[in-house]
């Protein structure tokens, strides 16, 4: 039993070794959701709290992300959040892919799934009040039927 708890401590110390990248890309204020759809700055205030750690090029690492194993998965998390929504970035996306992204931002701010339970335990200022989510899912609503509009004519 000792040479398993001392085997396991020895790994845990060499994976210290091995640090992710917290690099950001750079910004593109030009191409930011919050910019180009001039996003009321109390519905900004909620989104850059609550989703823009993980869909958007702005990441603020928490301090366990220093810590292998748990900087893997904030990694691994972050690098998917982009991929399926990279606010920073919706300015590329085609009209009607950005009508469909806000369709799931409202799916998701309605069920509930985002932010994710797990997002909570080092950033109790992304927990979404009921009177918060309402405020977003409208905000989400207009600016996916503006878009929507744009597309028609």
């Amino acid at each position: 039993m000792k040479k398993i708890v001392v085997v396991l401590l020895v790994a845990f110390i060499i994976i210290q070794f091995f640090p992710i990248d917290k690099t950001n890309p750079p910004p593109t204020p030009g191409m930011d959701f919050l910019k180009i759809k001039n996003t009321p700055e109390p519905i900004a205030k909620i989104i850059r709290a609550s989703c823009y750690d993980c869909h958007s090029n702005e990441t603020e690492y928490p301090w366990y992300a220093s810590i292998s194993p748990a900087s893997w998965f904030v990694k691994n998390h972050i690098e998917e959040g982009r991929k399926h929504l990279n606010f920073s970035t919706f300015a590329v996306y085609e009209p009607r892919r950005q009508a469909d992204k806000l369709k799931e931002c409202i799916e998701m701010t309605e069920k509930e799934e985002m932010p994710l339970e797990s997002y909570y335990v080092g950033h109790q200022d992304a927990k979404l009040t009921a009177e918060q989510r309402k405020e977003l899912i409208k905000y989400f609503k207009k600016v996916q039927e503006d878009t929507e509009r744009k597309i028609l004519f």
